[in-house]
């Protein structure tokens, strides 16, 4: 079944453009040529991944990402012309994907929304179940749900990943190099204060659940998921 891709961009030449080449991709595609428009179709097309720009009439591309991320993780790529870090971090922060900068190539979008779709469909070749249990702690990449202390915990895509990644090698120090590139894959190009903001976002979620294990920095290196002794992944 063909993919669905919902494309918001009020620049109608890079909508068409966009629109056509993943239709010839195989995908199937929707406009809409603002952030209300784009909230509305979200809604009704229910796609599989949103390209999202930034400068958008009615309702800015900050605030359409917050209103999915309100009630769905559906992967967002944001399209912008700004290639400031800040913008990078403010984006991933609001619980964006990926983030291309305009003017881009046609190729580097398609590298980056299969990369995205192949890193949120989780492991491809379906080798088990991807579930890892700690005291008052589920991380569960199959269904992409955190339980903190029983409880369901909204987390974006990326920071569930992160937090798998670490938790799964318990103990591991992992560089934020080695983060960026294990996480995000090797076609990302961020800077590792990527990894510093979701480490900070997972922190607040998870700080003083358990003394049995923490997101732990290693000055100079990087992060570890610590577990106390004796209290190992279920």
């Amino acid at each position: 079944m063909a993919k669905k891709v919902l494309i918001v961009e009020d620049d109608t030449n890079i909508a068409e453009l966009l629109h056509l080449y993943l239709e010839k991709e195989g995908f199937e595609t929707v406009v809409a040529n603002d952030g209300g428009k784009g909230v509305e179709l979200f809604r009704s097309f229910h796609p599989d991944l949103v390209l999202l720009d930034i400068m958008l009439p009615v309702m800015d591309g900050w605030s359409v990402l917050k209103k999915i991320r309100e009630s769905d993780k559906t992967p967002v790529i944001m399209l912008t012309a700004k290639g400031e870090t800040q913008d990078k971090v403010a984006g991933l922060e609001g619980g964006a994907d990926d983030y291309i900068v305009k003017p881009f190539e046609m190729k580097e979008v398609l590298a980056r929304i299969h990369a995205v779709l192949r890193r949120f469909g989780g492991d491809e070749n379906g080798t088990g179940e991807k579930k890892l249990s700690f005291d008052k702690l589920v991380i569960n990449l199959d269904s992409y749900e955190l339980l903190v202390d029983g409880k369901r915990v909204d987390t974006p895509p990326k920071e569930l990943e992160l937090l798998y990644h670490l938790a799964a090698s318990p103990n591991r120090v992992f560089t934020r190099n080695q983060l960026l590139d294990e996480v995000w894959g090797f076609d990302y190009f961020g800077d590792s204060r990527t990894v510093d903001v979701h480490i900070k976002r997972l922190r607040e979620k998870l700080e003083g659940v358990s003394d049995q294990w923490r997101l732990k920095t290693v000055w100079g290196v990087g992060y570890k998921f610590e577990v106390s002794p004796a209290n190992g992944a279920g």
